[in-house]
């Protein structure tokens, strides 16, 4: 077993929501306090590290970073090291962007480059959201830690391990969590006239909320609304007085972003008054697109057309979101998607991607780096 899949495993095993991986983060610095420390400076912001490699002979500044929490998903892959903390999972794959980047601060901390290069282990991208507050923290408080170029990998299950993919310009959607409250009048099964019923006015809301993709936005654009779950009463002979939809909003741009919004907002007031009833709407973490810098993208993908035992190509862009999109509305950068031959997909309770993708990135993403 490599030294990799080793430390891979060892994270898989503890998982932990956003603002929360304080295991994560003692693991981490263990590690990272295990290397030759004469060009590493480290740092701490909340549950997540920033590492500065003091490059050889710098002239710019290059980022990496990488996510590190876990997902609310109860595991079901059947392996030997599974997570520990029962109703947790790393089902999207940080557990293996965390063993790539700890590479690449081992490899520079024994060979440093040429470059400075400062690797971000960013907490809670899953949420509440990491990104955004840790950039405004950088900004104000370390403007030294902040890069002039950034990047990021994100693993993906369908493709082959060595598939590079990504493309300039978009690669993801803006995100924006969506939870509905609606508060009526419950009472007795036999006396409905008597109450304001929140599943019947629960079940128009959602109805309405799909006419927004079909007539509200424009047939040449992408937007998908999600309502993922939906809760409702107590027990079936009580008319319901509470109800929750929990959702998704995915938009292409964020300027459809905030239409979708209002039209939620005038949709919700409109049940209300149909339904004699309150609403309450909470957006909860929005994510903003992945938008990435041509010129960075470009570097990606040449770099991997010449890179032993890669096969890259410009993918479409997806509905996914990343708040990575926060750094590089600030900061030109790109993401890529790198193979890792599952065939479960991102977030599935059964998502074991091949191991094989962890040699292969630490060799990709040292050298690329170095190439910059």
């Amino acid at each position: 077993m490599s030294s990799l899949i080793k430390l891979r495993r060892e994270l898989h095993r503890i998982p932990e929501l956003g603002f929360q991986e304080f295991k994560t983060q003692q693991f981490l610095l263990a590690h990272i306090a295990s290397l030759p420390q004469s060009h590493l400076e480290v740092t701490t912001w909340k549950t997540g590290i920033v590492v500065k490699i003091h490059g050889a002979n710098p002239t710019k500044t290059i980022g990496w970073r990488t996510d590190i929490d876990g997902l609310p998903v109860t595991e079901e892959t059947g392996v030997d090291y599974a997570s520990i903390h029962e109703g947790n999972m790393h089902a999207c794959g940080h557990d293996c962007h965390m063993t790539i980047a700890l590479a690449l601060v081992s490899a520079f901390a024994h060979e440093p480059p040429v470059q400075n290069v400062v690797v971000y282990f960013q907490p809670a991208e899953e949420a509440p959201g990491g990104a955004e507050p840790m950039l405004a923290w950088l900004k104000e408080e370390r403007p030294d830690l902040l890069p002039d170029e950034i990047f990021a990998l994100h693993i993906a299950p369908e493709y082959p391990v060595g598939t590079i993919a990504t493309r300039p310009g978009l690669l993801f959607a803006n995100t924006s969590e969506l939870f509905i409250d609606l508060k009526g009048e419950g009472g007795h099964a036999a006396y409905p006239h008597k109450t304001r019923d929140m599943t019947v006015a629960t079940a128009n809301l959602i109805l309405q909320l799909q006419t927004i993709v079909s007539r509200n936005v424009d047939p040449l654009d992408s937007v998908v609304i999600t309502v993922g779950k939906m809760t409702a009463g107590t027990v079936q002979n009580v008319i319901a007085e509470n109800a929750r939809l929990e959702g998704t909003i995915r938009t292409l741009n964020a300027e459809s972003m905030e239409r979708v919004k209002r039209r939620i907002n005038l949709i919700c007031a409109g049940i209300e008054a149909a339904f004699e009833c309150q609403i309450s709407i909470d957006y909860g973490a929005m994510y903003y697109e992945v938008n990435n810098d041509e010129a960075c993208a470009k570097k990606i993908l040449n770099f991997a057309g010449q890179f032993d035992g890669a096969t890259a190509f410009q993918c479409p862009a997806a509905m996914t979101g990343e708040d990575f999109g926060y750094f590089v509305r600030e900061i030109p950068g790109a993401m890529f998607w790198s193979g890792a031959n599952c065939p479960y997909g991102l977030h599935q309770s059964k998502m074991n991607p091949d191991e094989a993708v962890l040699d292969f990135n630490a060799i990709f993403v040292e050298q690329f780096i170095r190439s910059l």
